[in-house]
């Protein structure tokens, strides 16, 4: 083999591995804003509700919400597993709900199956001009 045909081979199998090692951190979810409005008796404050979609096996990266977010979390379909803050993991089945307090960190949102799909409803209570309601762990 050619030292040309040898450096486009090694370049195929470092994209390869790129585009693995890519995937394995992307977040598989998915979020759709299903409800957004000011809290007009309330100044300065928002509703925000999202969907988030769980393929099966799909998980989040650790995360934080805007710091004034707190959250209601209630489970559509499917099970959820989820570790906030310093509490113990726990799954939670359709028609069961948790919070979070602003700040927290939610270190485990996955979908306990790996055959179903699963999805939650996450209400925000948030200061209206607090974005983005997500942010990685860094």
């Amino acid at each position: 083999m050619g030292a040309k045909n040898m450096g486009l081979c090694l370049l195929g199998v470092a994209m390869s591995l790129l585009a693995t090692v890519t995937f394995a951190r992307e977040p598989v979810e998915s979020v759709a804003t299903n409800f957004s409005h000011t809290i007009t008796n309330i100044p300065g404050k928002s509703l925000v509700a999202v969907e988030v979609t769980y393929p099966p096996g799909g998980a989040s990266l650790p995360h934080n919400h805007a710091k004034s977010a707190f959250i209601y979390a209630y489970v559509v379909s499917g099970a959820i597993e989820s570790q906030v803050g310093n509490q113990p993991a726990r799954i939670y089945k359709a028609g069961q709900s948790f919070h979070e307090e602003p700040g927290a960190l939610h270190r485990i949102s996955r979908n306990a199956s790996k055959s179903e799909p699963a999805k939650l409803l996450a209400v925000f209570v948030v200061d209206s001009h607090d974005a983005p309601l997500t942010n990685p762990e860094k």
